[in-house]
């Protein structure tokens, strides 16, 4: 919209407003795109020359727009596959956390019974309290970390020991991991190692490669194991997940890390391609080893040891 379009139309109310408004701030004219969530509005001054703006500009104007509208939309739905793929975790972490915190509560209850009986025994109530604390810190660690993992967030880079994340990651598996008679091998060779990311990024995307590891080692014969591993590698720390899974099909690899690639039943494929997302957003990168027949899948985390 241009001031001298408005000029040679007979307008309503809405557009007398935005011809005083055009002209009080000066504008030469206003291109606005969007759809029903997102709108956007580009307005530009007028010329020095004071000449009109022509057809082609405006419509170049337009076009920008447009360009502008739709990677804003992406970056939203973006950000809301993101989400989506979180609670999905948040949603897989469930049976597992189930067992996590009826183990403590079992302990709990149990000394609850035996304490009227051994209330005198001043070792029993010393242990008695003891065990209190230690397993409602348990079940209050493990919730905390679910509900961090399932908040929304922008994630931010900062110095982290990666070893601790990785460890109370691999925590909130174990549970799955033995119902499944799926081994958990740790292999944390890194030092220092300490990194620059975000703890609840690095929890999220070792879970996403845990969980699929699990699903790929289940269903295959043999020996079950998921083995996760660090190493100090090109100025940064390399974490390594393995599997002993019949590994991916080679035609899959070269779309691995896009969306709605998948070879599970279940889920929509978003998993890999979120967590390239958060890496690359975090200055760190996600590959695939070539597949070798055989042998399972390897993946390789690459985090940076200072920010970019």
């Amino acid at each position: 919209m241009t001031p001298e379009r408005l000029a040679r139309q007979k307008l309503d109310g809405a557009e007398l407003e935005l011809q005083k408004f055009m002209a009080r701030e000066q504008l030469g004219v206003i291109a606005v795109c969007g759809s029903q969530g997102l709108n956007v509005v580009l307005a530009v001054g007028v010329p020095e020359t004071r000449r009109p703006f022509t057809y082609p500009q405006v419509a170049q104007l337009v076009e920008l727009a447009a360009i502008v509208e739709s990677a804003l939309e992406r970056s939203h739905y973006s950000v809301k596959a993101q989400h989506a793929e979180q609670l999905a975790t948040v949603g897989l972490l469930g049976a597992s956390l189930a067992h996590e915190i009826r183990n403590p509560l079992v302990t709990i209850k149990t000394f609850v019974q035996l304490l009227p009986h051994h209330y005198q025994d001043a070792a029993f109530r010393e242990k008695f309290f003891h065990l209190i604390g230690d397993e409602v810190a348990r079940i209050d660690r493990l919730t905390e970390q679910l509900l961090d993992l399932a908040t929304p967030r922008v994630y931010t880079a900062g110095e982290v020991d990666l070893h601790p994340v990785l460890l109370a990651s691999l925590e909130l598996v174990a549970a799955k991991a033995a119902d499944r008679h799926i081994r958990i091998i740790t292999d944390l060779l890194a030092s220092p190692d300490r990194v620059c990311t975000d703890a609840t990024a690095a929890k999220q995307v070792l879970l996403n490669l845990c969980f699929n590891a699990l699903q790929a080692v289940e269903t295959r014969e043999g020996e079950h194991w998921v083995r996760v591993s660090t190493r100090n590698h090109g100025g940064g720390i390399e974490v390594v997940v393995e599997d002993s899974g019949a590994g991916i099909d080679p035609e899959i690899i070269p779309r691995l890390f896009q969306p709605f690639q998948s070879t599970k039943s279940t889920g929509f494929g978003l998993g890999l391609a979120i967590c390239r997302d958060i890496l690359t957003e975090l200055k760190a990168t996600i590959t695939v080893d070539p597949p070798v027949p055989g042998r399972g899948a390897t993946f390789r985390v690459n985090f940076p040891c200072q920010a970019s």
